[in-house]
């Protein structure tokens, strides 16, 4: 009962979150014209992008009004430089094809398997790794899923289900329900693991129903959120992150090292400070991921190097990230440091 009055305390109604993406900005203009930007020589945009703007009103507002370099902007807004092709950068660039065991069901790492939820997402990073991924292939309906949990269920080695996408907390809750309990049925896996930007998106995505759901689990939970900058965490992210911590799923962070975002000491600290204080463990730094249409965005190795040495400096080793690479073909993520 105390759970239960825990969870509803301060939570948004369970559909809210779904009126947040139908008035998401879904091309490059509305989004300069919502924060204050009628027109900017600096940047140049990419309308009728292959891979479309879309980002929610909530994420826009933490954005610096009028400033067309402001880090959380760079992220969401698509360019021209997009379009340039260049060598070395794939449309597949950590091997996902090749890890595919079935429609929706990776297969890369020992004792782990990821399923891909959905294709849809709160937000298109414009550098993200899976903007090439054919989502049409990937199963819709609670019916198609069931080759991937039986498959899951055949191999007792694997102890952890990851879910991801797109991003898994765009299905409804009654979905998540019903996947949360085939993987309760499977006496080998230990640890439901969710990678999702919706808490930072749309911090009411955090409502009842997913919260009774996450809470009610045998398994282990834990979520990877994704951010890159302290501005993105305002006091409405913090406190749907201390609804998640009230259901005991721990919080962990992966960030992507970007050009003109956050390669910089200053960026880098103010963050994982932030996430500390939040709760939740600064705990990858992932250098980008070649994927082709964001090399614009591309740190050097040497300069990431140079700044985790400077971070291990300035704050405590657990407020110090991994700074990590994924190789398509290995066996597990590279440690670049």
């Amino acid at each position: 009962m105390r759970l239960q009055t825990e969870i509803q305390a301060g939570v948004e109604t369970d559909s809210a979150w779904q009126q947040s993406l139908r008035l998401a900005l879904r091309t490059p203009s509305q989004i300069l014209e919502y924060v204050g930007i009628k027109s900017e020589p600096l940047l140049s945009l990419a309308e009728g992008s292959a891979f479309p703007a879309f980002a929610t009103r909530e994420y826009l507002n933490r954005i610096e009004k009028a400033d067309p370099l402001d880090p959380l902007l760079l992220q969401v807004l698509p360019q021209v430089a997009e379009q340039t092709v260049n060598a070395g950068w794939t449309q597949d660039p950590v091997g996902d094809h090749a890890a595919e065991i079935l429609p929706g069901l990776l297969h890369k790492y020992e004792g782990r398997m990821l399923l891909i939820a959905t294709g849809a997402c709160a937000v298109h990073c414009r550098y993200c790794f899976r903007q090439h991924f054919p989502y049409s292939n990937v199963p819709k309906s609670i019916e198609d899923w069931k080759p991937a949990i039986d498959r899951i269920g055949q191999d007792s080695s694997v102890h952890e289900i990851i879910l991801s996408g797109g991003d898994p907390l765009m299905l409804v809750d009654d979905k998540l329900t019903w996947l949360s309990e085939q993987f309760d049925a499977i006496p080998h896996l230990q640890r439901l693991r969710i990678h999702t930007r919706l808490p930072v998106m749309i911090p009411k995505r955090v409502n009842s129903s997913l919260l009774q759901w996450l809470g009610s689990t045998r398994l282990s939970t834990w979520m990877v959120l994704h951010i890159n900058h302290s501005n993105e965490i305002d006091s409405h992210v913090a406190d749907a992150i201390d609804r998640l911590k009230r259901v005991r799923c721990q919080l962990l962070n992966q960030s992507v090292l970007l050009k003109n975002i956050n390669d910089s000491v200053e960026a880098l600290v103010s963050l994982s400070e932030r996430l500390l204080e939040v709760g939740v463990v600064p705990y990858y730094l992932h250098q980008m991921d070649p994927v082709q249409g964001a090399a614009h965005f591309e740190v050097r190795l040497e300069t990431g190097k140079r700044l985790i040495e400077e971070l291990r400096r300035k704050l405590p080793g657990y407020g110090v990230p991994r700074y990590v690479s994924e190789i398509a073909g290995e066996a597990h993520k590279s440690l670049l440091m």
